[in-house]
């Protein structure tokens, strides 16, 4: 709710079977319009953030609490702010994250690079460890 109006935040809800606010109803976006952004929020719901995968093998940034599910691609491995944007579980400092890493894009294309190191890791199908 904090950001829903936020200048910096692109933002809205695509589920309209629970509706917070009908203002806050959006029409979805596809992947690529997704990759467009410098920042996605990968979030999770019941289960793990589905949309993690994809963009820790995007050139985006995969921002989000310390994740509390573990899948196969071993969430609980991943070392916040090296191969995710770790904020807040209530997302308080969402724009202080942004602003950072939009100031040290040094910082945020190396967290880039480690998340794609991870996601590297699933993609050889002769590896089982």
């Amino acid at each position: 709710k904090m950001y829903f109006h936020h200048p910096m935040c692109d933002l809205g809800q695509i589920n309209k079977n629970y509706i917070f606010d009908p203002e806050w109803i959006v029409p979805p976006l596809s992947i690529p319009e997704h990759l467009e952004y410098k920042f996605i929020l990968c979030l999770e719901g019941n289960d793990v953030a589905t949309n993690l995968k994809w963009v820790m093998s995007s050139n985006s940034l995969a921002v989000m609490p310390r994740p509390k599910y573990e899948t196969w691609f071993m969430e609980g491995t991943l070392k916040p702010n090296y191969h995710y944007v770790e904020i807040r579980d209530d997302y308080s400092d969402l724009e202080e994250k942004m602003k950072y890493y939009i100031a040290h894009p040094e910082e945020a294309e190396n967290i880039i690079r480690h998340a794609h190191e991870h996601v590297a890791l699933f993609k050889d199908k002769r590896k089982k460890n």
